[in-house]
C-alpha cells in the first residue's frame, strides 16, 4: 500500500513539474519591470523602426537645455545633403554669436572657423557661440533658422516643441520640448545622417583660434561622460540650465541595435548618466530584433493591355520588428500579397502588393512589393507585333 502511494505520488509530483513547465512555456509574454530611474520624464526608442520601449511621462512640456541643439545639428546636416553648404565652407563669428554666454568655446567677433570645426564645437562641446555662428551662416540670422528648426519639428511630427533660439540656453517659457520629441528629432538625426557619429563620439580634440591677437589652442572636451562610462555609446547630446536641470539624449549601439535613451529634468548630473545607463540597459534586456533583407526571389507579376505580359518585383526594403515582450521570434511568418494581375500602364517603383509579417496569427507589420521597371500601355501596332512574333514562331 505504501508502495502504491509512493508511486502515485510521484507520477503527481512529475506531472505537476510537466504542467508548470508546459506553462512557462506557452506563456505567450514575459512582464518585465519597469526601470528603476529617479529622472521624472523619459523615453527608450529603438532607432531602426521607432518603436518605443519604455517611457514615463514622455509627452510633458519641458525646458531642453542644450539638447536644442540636436535640431541645430539636424538642419545643418541636411544642407549639408542637399550641397548649400560644405565642410570646407568658412563660417564667420558675429558680435551676436560672440556675445553667447553659457557653454561655448570662445569664438571671437570676426574670426572664421571652417563649417567642419564648428559642427565639432558644437557637438562636442556644447557651444553656443559656434551655433549661433552656423545659425546665422545659413539662413542669415538666429530668429530665420529657428523658423527652419520649427517646421522640421512641425514635419517630424513632434507636437509638444517649439523653438525660440538654436542652442537652448533662453529660459523663455516658449522654448520646450519633450523626452519623447528629443527621441524623435535624435532618431532622424542618427538614421538618416550617421555622419554625426564622427562628431559625437570625440572625447578631446584641439581646435585653433586664429584672430587678429594671434593664434591659440583650444581644446575641445565632451560634455558627454557615457563615452566614458559605458562602451556601447555613439552620442548623442547632453544638456543643462537651472529651468532645464540636467538633461540628455544618449545614444548606443550594441550588437547591432541602436538604442535612444532620454532623461529630462534629471536633478544632478551625476543621475542623469547613471538612469541614461539604466534605460539602455534595460533596453536591450527586454529588447529582440527581427529582420528580414527581403533578398528572396519574387514572382512575376501578370500585366494586362501592357506592350509586356509581365512585370519584374522588388520589395520596397527589408523588415525590422523590435519584440520585447519575449516572443518567439521563428515563429513569424511571412504571407505575400499580389493581385492576379494588374492593368498597364505600370511604373517603376508602383505598389503593386505586400509582404505581410504575422506572429501569433496577429499581423505585426508588412513592407511593400514594387514594380522594378515600368510597362508602358499597348498601343495598336504592338499587338500587331505580339500576332506577328507568334506567327513566326509557329513556321
Amino acid at each position: 500500500m505504501l508502495r502504491k502511494t509512493g508511486k502515485r505520488i510521484a507520477i503527481w509530483f512529475l506531472l505537476g513539474c510537466l504542467i508548470l513547465q508546459a506553462g512557462f512555456v506557452c506563456m505567450p509574454m514575459c512582464v518585465w519591470a519597469a526601470p528603476d530611474v529617479a529622472t521624472p520624464s523619459y523615453i527608450v526608442m529603438e532607432a531602426s523602426t521607432g518603436q518605443v520601449v519604455c517611457e514615463q511621462d514622455a509627452d510633458s512640456k519641458r525646458s531642453p537645455a542644450s539638447i536644442t541643439k540636436i535640431m541645430t545639428l539636424l538642419i545643418i546636416f541636411e544642407h549639408l545633403k542637399s550641397g548649400r553648404i560644405r565642410l570646407e565652407d568658412q563660417v564667420t563669428t558675429s558680435a551676436y554669436a560672440k556675445s553667447m554666454g553659457g557653454s561655448q568655446v570662445f569664438l571671437e567677433e570676426g574670426e572664421t572657423q571652417t563649417l567642419n570645426t564648428m559642427i565639432k564645437c558644437i557637438a562636442v562641446a556644447s557651444g553656443n557661440d559656434a551655433s549661433v555662428a552656423v545659425a546665422e551662416y545659413i539662413a542669415g540670422s538666429e530668429g530665420e533658422f529657428v523658423k527652419l528648426m520649427n517646421e522640421k519639428a512641425e514635419e517630424l511630427g513632434m507636437q509638444n516643441t517649439h523653438f525660440e533660439d538654436c542652442c537652448g540656453l533662453t529660459d523663455s517659457d516658449g522654448h520646450y520640448s519633450s523626452a519623447k520629441d528629443v527621441a524623435i528629432m535624435s532618431r532622424e538625426l542618427i538614421t538618416k545622417y550617421p555622419e554625426v557619429f564622427e562628431y559625437t563620439k570625440i572625447w578631446m580634440e584641439d581646435i585653433e583660434h586664429k584672430t587678429a591677437q594671434g593664434t591659440s589652442s583650444f581644446t575641445l572636451s565632451s560634455t558627454n561622460k557615457l563615452l566614458k562610462q559605458y562602451e556601447w555609446t555613439t552620442g548623442l547630446k547632453t544638456g543643462s540650465t537651472s529651468k532645464a536641470l540636467y538633461c540628455l539624449s544618449a545614444t548606443a549601439d550594441r550588437d547591432g541595435m541602436e538604442l535612444i535613451a532620454v532623461v529630462m529634468a534629471a536633478p544632478d548630473p551625476k543621475t542623469r548618466f547613471q538612469d541614461a545607463i539604466t534605460l539602455l540597459n534595460y533596453g536591450y534586456s527586454v529588447s529582440r530584433m527581427y529582420t528580414d533583407d527581403n533578398k528572396d526571389p519574387l514572382p512575376e507579376q501578370k500585366v494586362e493591355g501592357g506592350i509586356e505580359d509581365v512585370v519584374q518585383l522588388t520589395y520596397a526594403g527589408p523588415f525590422d520588428y523590435l519584440d520585447t515582450q519575449g516572443s518567439n521570434l521563428s515563429e513569424i511568418q511571412k504571407e505575400i500579397s499580389l493581385p492576379d494581375l494588374v492593368q498597364a500602364p505600370v511604373a517603376e517603383g508602383d505598389a503593386i502588393g505586400e509582404a505581410v509579417y504575422k506572429l501569433n496569427g496577429t499581423r505585426i507589420g508588412s513592407v511593400s512589393i514594387l514594380a522594378a521597371k515600368g510597362v508602358d500601355r499597348a498601343e495598336y501596332k504592338d499587338y500587331w507585333k505580339k500576332v506577328w512574333i507568334l506567327y513566326l514562331m509557329k513556321r
